[in-house]
């Protein structure tokens, strides 16, 4: 994931500063070559402006924020026709589970990719194209510079291009229905 994550805040005399400056903490997956997320921030049903405060992009217990607050998120969807005959289901749950708690437990085992949050997602496409589907039947294409609001609803993304899609997601904790 190219993208470098810029995060200000204060030093101790109360002047602006750049904490970090590189990679969302994630990158990579193992198991699903070319599928890549970077926790870019996180955000508790409260938010305060720390001067400094630890690092909000790093894992904590889990991806979901509670409600009221905020995760943001970079991912990058290889296409659909990159999952060769080795891949191996099982193997990628864990690493997700892992490495997205809160967030892996909400796909569906039997229904590849589908997964409903309790959160308010805005999800902007920044590179390629890539295809949401809901859960009846109905898909929309969605390209570069395209915006989708998810409103707490069974959705898969689908990247039937042969390259790369990238998205940027603000996921909202939100109450459940």
């Amino acid at each position: 994931m190219p993208a470098n994550r810029i995060v200000t805040g204060h030093d101790s005399a109360g002047h602006s500063e750049i904490l970090y400056d590189g990679p969302p903490p994630g990158g990579a997956f193992r198991h699903t070559p070319g599928f890549e997320v970077g926790i870019v921030w996180r955000t508790g049903a409260a938010p305060a402006i720390e001067p400094r405060g630890d690092d909000a992009g790093a894992l904590a217990a889990s991806v979901l924020p509670v409600p009221g607050g905020t995760t943001a998120l970079l991912v990058s969807f290889p296409p659909d026709s990159g999952l060769d005959a080795d891949f191996d289901p099982v193997a990628a749950a864990g690493e997700y589970a892992e490495r997205l708690p809160g967030l892996a437990e909400c796909f569906e085992p039997d229904a590849p990719g589908f997964h409903r949050s309790d959160t308010i997602d805005y999800g902007v496409v920044i590179e390629g194209e890539i295809w949401l589907e809901l859960d009846n039947g109905v898909t929309r294409q969605l390209r570069q510079g395209d915006v989708v609001v998810q409103r707490g609803t069974r959705h898969a993304w689908r990247n039937r291009s042969e390259a790369p899609a990238r998205m940027f997601f603000t996921l909202i904790g939100a109450a459940g229905r």
